[in-house]
């Protein structure tokens, strides 16, 4: 696996990223709209719409990217991660409002029945459009995910989105225009209904991204494989520590934040303990770059209270004689489910 990169690249790479997006979707708005306007096509208009929609989630990736590189200061000791997940719910909630445009204009125009005429302009800039959009999404995507980021990958997906409806409009000026060409029928009514369509996966990507950028700005913890990874790398320093507890995790952009409780034999000199917990950070850190790891350090003085006990890595012979020792009855840690 390639070495992640440093903070000075990934903030060049994600705004360089962000950049390609703005100008690709600058490009395809003034197409889709000219076009849109000129044939009569709601459905080619909607994904003008669409695509104006993917230009300010463009610009907002670019701002939130170039926010979340800023190293932390006084007012934000924590970072700036979580601006990335910020504009992600922003653009969530521009798409719900483009889709209830679309929507809106759909509905009416099938009540209101009208040709659309040239038909193939549309398929055209449609076959364009999706082709523009899956390259600019796919790199979106590698450098999002390479550089951790949210709002890159936000942006990825609006324009994977617009991959798909876009394909979707295709098909329906291609119906419309076989249908005028070799059939002598107008299936105008082919257009809204694809428009509806457009709007309800338009929704659907809104929901989705809402929910994954949400999750972190409710400081939801890390992945499971991730936290499972963490405890498995604790547990590989016994006997210099006695157990572990009280493991909280968190992400705000591409930062993570572990905190942990780690109990060391009492008898440790500080400078030894003050070891242990420097090497759990550092190995964290070294794993899932970009993370700040919060060690705090307990005494293992044989009380075993419910909390240090639920994550003690001590056998039941070593524990219970430690506990003989300091005057105290056997004790088992609860059945792990």
């Amino acid at each position: 696996m390639a070495d992640p990169p440093t903070s000075a690249t990934r903030n060049r790479r994600t705004r360089r990223a962000a950049v390609l997006s703005v100008a690709s979707n600058s490009v395809l708005v003034v197409a889709k709209l000219v076009v849109g306007l000129a044939i009569g096509s709601v459905a080619v208009i909607s994904e003008a719409i669409h695509s104006a929609v993917d230009l300010v989630a463009a610009l907002i990736a670019w701002f939130a990217v170039t926010v979340a590189g800023k190293p932390a200061d006084a007012d934000h000791p924590y970072g700036h991660g979580k601006i990335e997940n910020l504009s992600g719910v922003v653009e969530a909630l521009l798409i719900v409002g483009a889709s209830a445009w679309i929507i809106v204009e759909a509905v009416a125009k099938l009540g209101k029945p009208a040709e659309v005429h040239g038909a193939g302009w549309g398929f055209a800039v449609m076959a364009a459009s999706a082709g523009v959009n899956m390259l600019v999404s796919r790199h979106l995507m590698r450098v999002g995910k390479e550089c951790d980021s949210i709002a890159l990958q936000a942006d990825a997906w609006h324009l994977r989105t617009d991959v798909y409806t876009s394909a979707g409009v295709m098909l329906a000026m291609g119906v419309i225009w076989a249908g005028a060409r070799f059939l002598g029928m107008d299936l105008w009514w082919v257009d809204p209904v694809v428009a509806l369509l457009v709007a309800m996966l338009i929704l659907k990507a809104a929901f989705e991204l809402t929910w994954e950028a949400g999750g972190d700005l409710m400081d939801r913890g890390l992945p499971p494989a991730e936290v499972d990874w963490i405890q498995g790398y604790a547990r590989g320093f016994l006997p210099r520590i006695t157990g572990f507890h009280d493991l909280r995790t968190r992400k705000a952009g591409a930062h993570r934040f572990v905190d942990i409780h780690v109990v060391v034999d009492h008898a440790q000199s500080v400078g030894q303990a003050h070891e242990v917990a420097e090497e759990i950070e550092q190995g964290i850190a070294r794993e899932f770059p970009g993370t700040t790891v919060t060690v705090h350090l307990d005494p293992c003085d044989a009380r075993c209270p419910p909390r240090c006990l639920s994550g003690c890595l001590l056998g039941s012979e070593r524990r219970n004689r430690m506990r003989a020792e300091a005057g105290l009855p056997p004790i088992e840690p609860p059945a792990r489910g």
